[in-house]
């Protein structure tokens, strides 16, 4: 599937995907994949938290991560979609997903791709007016450099970035079909986010409150 078509994942008691929010810094993914946990009350998780120290101070000052830096918090984001997966609990992760040898880390049944895309001018002005983030915005071109859009084959999902970003949570919505899980509402869950599945190795039963 590709070029933003991806079939309907969630008809009539089949079982919700993992959305991987994925795109350059600046695309808007920790703002969008909120939005989308908020109003379907499925468990969300940043990916930039599961980086390592040494790649969050590497970043800080301004050096791009390499292959080797990364692999590790790739497995990382990957256990968590697969403890998704494998529990057949919908949920949300942000994760850039640069290119496609990352990507197949993460691939897995029932795991869509959802590309946020736009020009680079628009994404930079996003990140001059970011604060509290340690991507500096001169690492932006690095990322482009590095981006290898999904391909044809791709379970993937595109959605152009120049919106409200409520508008484009909307459109993720309508679009794969989703629906908010049992004990959330159209405004989002009690604790709308809040992760149901913890580290590989402990059991469902002693995850959930």
């Amino acid at each position: 599937m590709g070029n933003g078509d991806v079939a309907e994942q969630s008809a009539p008691g089949a079982a919700q995907p993992v959305l991987v929010v994925m795109g350059v810094s600046g695309s808007g993914k920790s703002t969008v994949a909120g939005l989308l946990a908020g109003q379907l009350g499925w468990d969300l998780a940043e990916g930039d938290d599961m980086h390592p120290n040494a790649n969050v101070e590497k970043m800080h000052a301004g050096h791009a991560l390499t292959d080797e830096d990364r692999w590790p918090w790739l497995e990382t984001v990957a256990s968590w979609i697969t403890e998704h997966t494998m529990a057949g609990l919908p949920g949300i992760i942000t994760c850039s997903a640069l290119k496609r040898i990352y990507r197949d880390v993460m691939r897995g049944n029932n795991v869509v791709f959802v590309h946020l895309v736009g020009s680079k001018d628009e994404i930079g002005r996003r990140l001059v007016a970011r604060t509290g983030h340690y991507m500096p915005t001169g690492l932006l071109d690095s990322q482009i450099a590095t981006l290898e859009p999904p391909g044809p084959d791709e379970n993937v999902l595109e959605v152009d970035v120049g919106r409200k970003p409520a508008q484009e949570a909307a459109d993720i919505i309508s679009r794969l079909g989703l629906r908010p899980e049992p004990g959330s509402s159209a405004l989002g869950a009690a604790r709308p986010g809040e992760s149901t599945v913890g580290p590989p190795g402990r059991s469902a039963s002693d995850r959930r409150p």
